[in-house]
C-alpha cells in the first residue's frame, strides 16, 4: 500500500514537473467569451451612444414626474429644447426607477446669477432619489467659478462627503456638463450593507470624483446614513433659494 502511494505521488510530482516545463503560449491568457455587445458611440462630445436612453431630450418632459405629487401637472420650464426650474413645481424626478448607470447631464447657471456661497445658482442632482430624510445621494450644482464656500459643498461635490478633486466650474452662462458612472448601494436581508454606493464624475471633462465610497446619504445637518432601498429615480433638484433659476438640457443614460 504504501509503495502504491509513493509510486502515485512520484506520477503526480513528475506531471507537475513536465506541466512547469512547458513553454507559455498566448493562447494561455486569452479569453474569446462572452463577447461584449457592440455600441456605437457618439459623433460628438456629449452625444448619446446608440445604447442610451432619452431622459430628457428637449421636446417634452414625459420622463419626468413632480417629486411631491408624481399626478400632478406641475412641471418645470419648457423653451428652446432647455428645461428650466420651476420653483413652484418643485423637484422633478424620473418616472422609472434606476440601479447601476452611466449618466450624462448638461447645465447652465444664468449669467446674470446673484447671491453668495450656497445661495447662488443652487441645485443638485441625486444619483438615487429616496422617500425619506436627506432624500438620496447628491452630486451637487453650484456656481463656485468665483464664489466660495465650504469644499464639500460646492459644485462637484458629493454633498458634504466628498469635495472634489478639482474646480472645474465655467462661468455662468455657460453651458456644463456632468458625466457619471453610478453603482448603486447593496442591502443584505437585515438592512447591513453588502457594498456601498461608488460614484466617479467628470466635470466638464475634467475627473473631479475618482471611484468615491460614499459613507450613506447626504444630509444638510447630520452624519450620512444608509437604509435599505432598491432601485431609485433621479431627481434633480428646485433648491429654493432666490437666486435665477438653473436650466438643463441633453440628459442621457446608459443601463450598466
Amino acid at each position: 500500500m504504501k509503495r502504491s502511494i509513493l509510486i502515485f505521488g512520484i506520477l503526480v510530482i513528475n506531471a507537475l514537473l513536465v506541466q512547469a516545463q512547458q513553454p507559455a503560449k498566448p493562447e494561455d491568457t486569452e479569453v474569446w467569451a462572452p463577447v461584449p455587445a457592440k455600441v456605437s458611440p457618439a459623433k460628438v462630445y456629449g452625444g448619446a451612444p446608440s445604447d442610451a436612453i432619452f431622459l430628457f431630450n428637449g421636446k417634452d418632459l414625459d420622463q419626468w414626474v413632480n417629486s411631491g405629487d408624481a399626478a400632478s401637472a406641475k412641471k418645470w420650464k419648457l423653451a428652446d429644447g432647455i428645461m428650466t426650474v420651476d420653483k413652484s413645481a418643485g423637484d422633478l424626478q424620473t418616472k422609472e426607477k434606476f440601479m447601476d448607470f452611466q449618466l450624462h447631464i448638461e447645465y447652465r447657471i444664468p449669467e446674470n446669477i446673484s447671491g453668495s456661497g450656497q445661495g447662488r445658482g443652487n441645485s443638485g442632482i441625486f444619483l438615487a432619489a429616496l422617500p425619506w430624510g436627506a432624500g438620496g445621494y447628491e452630486l451637487q450644482v453650484l456656481d463656485n467659478y468665483d464664489n466660495k464656500t465650504y469644499v464639500n459643498g460646492q459644485a462637484g461635490s458629493l454633498y458634504k462627503q466628498s469635495p472634489p478633486m478639482v474646480n472645474a466650474c465655467l462661468k455662468p452662462g455657460e453651458w456644463q456638463t456632468y458625466d457619471i458612472a453610478w453603482t448603486a448601494p447593496r442591502f443584505n436581508e437585515d438592512g447591513s450593507v453588502k457594498s456601498p454606493a461608488v460614484a466617479t464624475v467628470f466635470h466638464n471633462g475634467i475627473l473631479v470624483q475618482n471611484a468615491t465610497i460614499l459613507k450613506g446619504d447626504t444630509p444638510y445637518i447630520g452624519q450620512p446614513t444608509y437604509r435599505k432601498h432598491d432601485a431609485s429615480p433621479i431627481k434633480l433638484q428646485s433648491h429654493g433659494d432666490k437666486s435665477e433659476p438653473i436650466s438643463y438640457r441633453n440628459i442621457w443614460l446608459r443601463k450598466l
